[in-house]
């Protein structure tokens, strides 16, 4: 059994990585904004009261994550950095894309991973099988693409993955693997209904892909299918 800390557990991708996680007997802390309005998430941890426990983690907000992290007194095998938000998926001259939007986009996708990681650095450290952090970008944040929407989202994503890349890098020597990860175009809220795959599959294939996860990999900008992608 491994110790999983999941942010943004409550809903879509991260609510169907938290329930096969539980499913597979590993231990998570399933962290998000409002617990007490987490109906779905709520619901999953009466199932697995004794594996699962709700945290309060809002990852824009230092102080939170600062709490959040002094509450878990065990070790994290496996840092999952879901939370992340949309807008602005206007062009250039749509009113969608204002200052604002740009700034809780990015503030979100981008510094919600790093800091996140930095305050859960501790307890990876810690890890006897190694520490491990998913961060989960979107192909939409790959520099190969020929789109012209979505500016905020697209440069989150592309900033997700260079600090995923940048704490590869300096986390190496602490033998903990930090990747990025594409978890294909999902029919959830964030995703729309006309996605390609349900939350299930995503999570499923994502999973396997975390299971692999070593020194190897580290670095790397993965699809939930394994196949490799370009930063």
């Amino acid at each position: 059994m491994q110790n999983l800390l999941i942010t943004g557990a409550n809903r879509g991708i991260g609510l169907a990585i938290t329930d096969l996680a539980l499913s597979r007997g590993e231990r998570v802390f399933a962290g998000c904004r409002q617990p007490a309005r987490a109906i779905d998430l709520i619901n999953l941890q009466r199932r697995y009261s004794d594996e699962c426990e709700i945290l309060s983690i809002d990852v824009v907000d230092e102080k939170s994550l600062r709490e959040a992290a002094l509450k878990v007194t065990e070790h994290i095998d496996l840092l999952v950095c879901n939370a992340g938000t949309l807008n602005g998926v206007g062009g250039i001259m749509s009113a969608e894309n204002t200052m604002e939007s740009f700034r809780n986009v990015l503030t979100t996708n981008a510094a919600g991973p790093f800091f996140t990681t930095r305050s859960f650095l501790p307890h990876l450290k810690r890890s006897k099988s190694g520490g491990r952090v998913a961060i989960i970008s979107s192909l939409m944040g790959s520099q190969s693409h020929t789109s012209s929407n979505a500016y905020a989202y697209r440069s989150s994503k592309a900033a997700a993955n260079n600090i995923a890349l940048t704490l590869s890098n300096e986390l190496r020597d602490e033998k903990i693997a930090v990747a990025a990860y594409h978890p294909g175009w999902v029919r959830t809220e964030m995703g729309g209904p006309n996605g390609d795959i349900a939350a299930k599959e995503s999570a499923t294939g994502l999973m396997q892909r975390f299971d692999e996860l070593s020194l190897a990999d580290s670095g790397c900008f993965i699809n939930y299918n394994g196949e490799r992608l370009e930063l």
